[in-house]
């Protein structure tokens, strides 16, 4: 847990900043998982805690619809970061210590205290179309001066 602190009309006030639980690999339980077997979606590190798992493995089988018209629904399973990243995305993925740099970051709050900034953020998570709702905040200076500001953090 870390912590930082700030003046607010003259009172000390602290923030504790507690780092999201982190997954381990299913197999060895020792890295950080990277990849989700397409099969029973447990979380693995590597290419030799898969082949070790694969031998074990025992696929998740899909719940029967209980309606016709739902073979092409959404699925309401949730979903994280890993879901969406193949293994060639992999070398695109953000640490989780460096994911915590951006809460510790006096100048990204600084820039979210911003109503328009905070309102534009919104719009792009609730949108049906995020490609469309981002293409439309990166028109505006506030959301680029953000989105710069979160690339240099994580990139340092």
């Amino acid at each position: 847990m870390s912590r930082a602190a700030r003046k607010v009309n003259n009172l000390s006030v602290i923030y504790f900043f507690v780092p999201a639980k982190m997954q381990i690999c299913s197999v060895c339980s020792e890295q950080t998982p990277k990849y989700r077997c397409p099969a029973c979606k447990i979380r693995y590190c590597s290419v030799g805690c898969y082949k070790t798992h694969k031998e074990t493995c025992l696929p998740v089988e899909p719940p029967a619809p209980s309606e016709p018209e739902a073979n092409g629904a959404f699925t309401t399973e949730p979903w994280g970061v890993e879901d969406l990243l193949h293994e060639e995305d992999i070398r695109d993925k953000v640490s989780m210590q460096r994911l915590q740099l951006l809460g510790q970051s006096k100048e990204l709050r600084d820039l979210l205290c911003n109503p328009h900034l905070r309102q534009l953020l919104r719009s792009v998570d609730t949108a049906d179309s995020k490609y469309d709702a981002m293409k439309d905040a990166m028109q505006e200076p506030l959301f680029i001066e953000f989105s710069d500001r979160c690339l240099k953090i994580v990139e340092n």
